[in-house]
């Protein structure tokens, strides 16, 4: 747990999380050998993603940098000045976009910047990819192997991340998650699915989106629903939310309520997905590249505006900053 601490320390670090909740959550990092599985998974697609540029002739070095743990991003965009790299392009691990899941990497990305100094390298970045065709079929692929795994007449529960709703409100979040769902659930012939959320960790007086995926399930039995499929699209990789918040938690309520469960993995390195970061990466690349998106909305823009995913909660930019 000591090690696990400092780690989530820093992910909860300015949102008020209530220190009795970080301890309950490194309690769950225990049963899963005491480490986040997040930069094994990233170093897993990196590894993926690394021969899928060289086969379509795309020549460029993969660094990698965290926000929260080793390693940093200040020590990557250091080490990448060093090699003498003066642009690169960020492709971040989220598909939607919110506070946390594009502009503080962004933020991030500056400051780290800002430290590293003048000679840091220029950070650009690949559109959201919530509506890329890599990352639906994935998704889809995903959820048909989990559908085979129980009765059929299942019902499918979308799972993200939950946030405030305040965050919610200055980002389109919620719509995307609908409309990826939406994809998936039209490609693998289910009508009866719903969008809910899990990992909840902010202070109980602040109101966060909902339903709760345990309380879903509660409703969805109580309606006569005899199986389900619990789809975590709002991330890329089974990382420990996943592992426990669904795999455990969610398993062993419906286990109580007798449904039928399966769990269909995230796109991870599902060859659909790291060749659908191997387009945008070149897409981005290339002036007047055709831009694929699904669905209702196009693709996304490859610059955030200002007021883009604003956190909700007052907390300054650093980009509002004085200068020193």
């Amino acid at each position: 747990m000591d090690d696990v601490m400092p780690f989530l320390e820093n992910v909860t670090r300015g949102r008020n999380v209530p220190r009795e909740r970080l301890l309950d959550v490194a309690h769950h990092y225990e049963l899963f050998g005491g480490v986040s599985p997040i930069n094994g998974q990233n170093r897993a697609l990196i590894a993926a993603l690394e021969p899928e540029l060289h086969a379509h002739g795309v020549d460029l070095p993969v660094y990698f940098g965290n926000r929260n743990w080793d390693p940093y991003l200040t020590d990557t965009l250091r080490q990448m000045r060093d090699d003498g790299v003066r642009r690169a392009l960020a492709v971040f691990t989220s598909a939607f976009s919110s506070y946390s899941g594009c502009r503080q990497y962004r933020e991030d990305l500056f400051n780290a910047q800002l430290a590293v100094g003048p000679d840091a390298p220029e950070m650009p970045r690949v559109r959201m990819f919530f509506n890329h065709p890599g990352f639906v079929e994935a998704n889809i692929d995903r959820v048909r192997t989990a559908l085979a795994d129980v009765p059929a007449g299942a019902h499918i529960a979308f799972t993200a991340h939950s946030i405030p709703l305040a965050m919610a409100e200055n980002c389109a979040y919620e719509a995307q998650l609908a409309e990826t769902a939406r994809l998936v659930a039209s490609a693998v012939g289910v009508e009866d699915w719903a969008v809910v959320y899990q990992s909840r960790s902010g202070p109980p007086q602040v109101p966060w989106l909902e339903p709760d995926i345990g309380e879903h399930l509660e409703t969805i039995a109580a309606r006569g629903v005899g199986s389900v499929v619990v789809a975590p699209i709002g991330f890329v990789s089974d990382h420990l939310e996943v592992l426990f918040d669904l795999d455990v938690e969610a398993k062993e309520i419906a286990e109580r309520l007798g449904l039928a469960f399966a769990r269909a993995g995230t796109a991870g390195t599902h060859p659909a997905f790291v060749a659908g970061l191997r387009e945008l990466i070149v897409e981005r690349l290339t002036p007047g590249a055709v831009r694929p998106a699904l669905g209702r909305f196009g693709p996304s823009h490859d610059v955030c505006a200002p007021d883009c995913c604003l956190p909700g909660s007052g907390r300054p930019s650093p980009w509002d900053a004085p200068a020193a």
